[in-house]
């Protein structure tokens, strides 16, 4: 069927909200469905009434609109998140850095999205899934000036004969998401002989979820940016004009200026310090739009008067269950160096450390950082396997004193990541899947590869 108006498209559209794929489905092909992209088809053909195609030209021709078709699921605490990227079309190495921004094959297929939400739940069946909201996305002018910084940082890359080393943790909005059965999946690149893991052109599951709440909720997050700001620099660039002028001052300082009560013992005392500097009016960093959208977490680090840090950092606890199971890029360590980026704010004392003493940092500055693809798939990915393997095998624990050590792989293991314990106290276990009990762990990153990011 063709649909000669926008709003003819979009009447037709919102008369699927409120209905479940299997009032949909007039062609029976929901009793085959093997991928969520089978859903689309479904909308596609039992709605739209067009026959389904894989040529790149927009899914509405006439109208210069494409169909995305894509879950999101609500959390624990009410909100509602994507459940997922949305990716958007396969990335040629060989012609993507012949053309410029306004002609990318990404602008090409996205300038204009039908977008159809529909609540994903675990445990219902797939014809139960019900359309939510039917919208028409388009690009604000602040989006699209990050997602050129993003599309110009991807294709750099390839310039460089660097396409094996795209991440998705490069950019803010706009990522490069690999695509492929396997991770053995390559193919060549035009300035180096190393072949690539294929990769699309995707917006971030992170986007994506502002992009949920925009539309599924009244609450409206908060931009630390001013109209205009974000085509003059980077994201990076206007976290360090925001913060640079309170280098310098002390934690207290800085509680003073913004009115929120010191208490080193409250962990939200820094964001909500942090907040008031950036002139938002919400205490949680991550509710503001820019951090929401890129995928970015903060971190604070505090090193000694010489500059070293003292403390490893931790990166969320080990689910051995999950550890035994998944596999490495399904797995949450690799989501959370593959896919984030990380703020860390620093701060160094300007006292040396005594036991028991009481010191108050001085806030240093920051650092927007992503880990590397090669130190991913690298040093990371080796202390991960190793877990597992031990895991597999049987963890070795040995009582030693009042402690219980363990044979998981430790600070020594590859002077980047590591497995070490994180219970309040040695009664704090969690049961392996071996059946043993063990103090409940995390992953942590070594501080002298922490001290190396912040020294380079």
């Amino acid at each position: 069927m063709r649909y000669e108006t926008i709003q003819e498209l979009m009447d037709k559209a919102r008369e699927a909200e409120g209905k479940t794929f299997g009032e949909i489905d007039t062609t029976g092909r929901i009793k085959n469905v093997r991928s969520k992209g089978s859903l689309g088809h479904i909308i596609e053909e039992s709605h739209f009434g067009y026959q389904i195609n894989s040529d790149a030209r927009p899914d509405f021709e006439e109208l210069g609109i494409e169909l995305k078709v894509t879950p999101f699921k609500k959390n624990k605490n009410g909100t509602y998140s994507s459940k997922e990227r949305l990716v958007l079309n396969m990335i040629d190495y060989h012609n993507e850095h012949e053309y410029s921004f306004e002609t990318s094959s990404f602008l090409s297929k996205a300038t204009s999205m039908l977008i159809m939400l529909y609540q994903y739940e675990p445990n219902i069946p797939i014809d139960d899934y019900r359309i939510y909201k039917a919208f028409l996305n388009e690009f604000s002018e602040e989006d699209l000036d990050v997602m050129r910084q993003d599309w110009e940082t991807i294709v750099a890359k390839i310039k460089r004969g660097e396409a094996h080393l795209i991440s998705e943790a490069d950019t803010m909005y706009l990522s490069a998401c690999t695509k492929g059965a396997n991770g053995s999946v390559v193919r060549s690149q035009p300035f180096s002989e190393q072949p690539a893991k294929p990769r699309a052109f995707s917006l971030k599951a992170s986007y994506m979820s502002g992009l949920v709440r925009q539309y599924l909720t009244p609450e409206l997050m908060e931009s630390i940016a001013n109209h205009g700001e974000l085509k003059e620099m980077s994201i990076e660039e206007l976290l360090e004009a925001k913060l640079a002028p309170h280098y310098g001052k002390t934690v207290l300082e800085l509680c003073e200026e913004t009115s929120i009560p010191y208490n080193p013992g409250n962990k939200a005392m820094i964001p909500r310090v942090m907040a008031k500097l950036f002139g938002v009016r919400k205490t949680d960093l991550s509710s503001i739009e820019e951090f929401a959208k890129a995928n970015i977490k903060f971190k604070t680090i505090a090193r000694e008067p010489d500059g070293k840090i003292r403390e490893h950092l931790s990166f969320g606890k080990v689910d051995f269950d999950d550890l035994s199971r998944d596999e490495w890029e399904e797995s949450d360590l690799y989501d959370t160096f593959a896919e984030q980026k990380y703020l860390f704010l620093v701060f160094r004392y300007d006292e040396e450390y005594v036991p028991k003493q009481k010191r108050i940092p001085r806030f240093e500055g920051i650092r927007l950082w992503n880990m590397p693809l090669e130190t991913v798939d690298g040093e990371l990915k080796s202390m991960w396997l190793e877990a597992k393997h031990i895991v597999h095998t049987g963890v070795k624990l040995t009582p030693s004193g009042k402690r219980v050590k363990n044979n998981l792989p430790g600070p020594k293991f590859n002077q980047v990541a590591h497995v070490r314990s994180k219970g309040a106290d040695g009664q704090d276990k969690v049961k392996l899947p071996d059946g043993q009990w063990i103090t409940k762990q995390s992953f942590w990153l070594d501080r002298n590869y922490i001290q190396q990011i912040l020294d380079a």
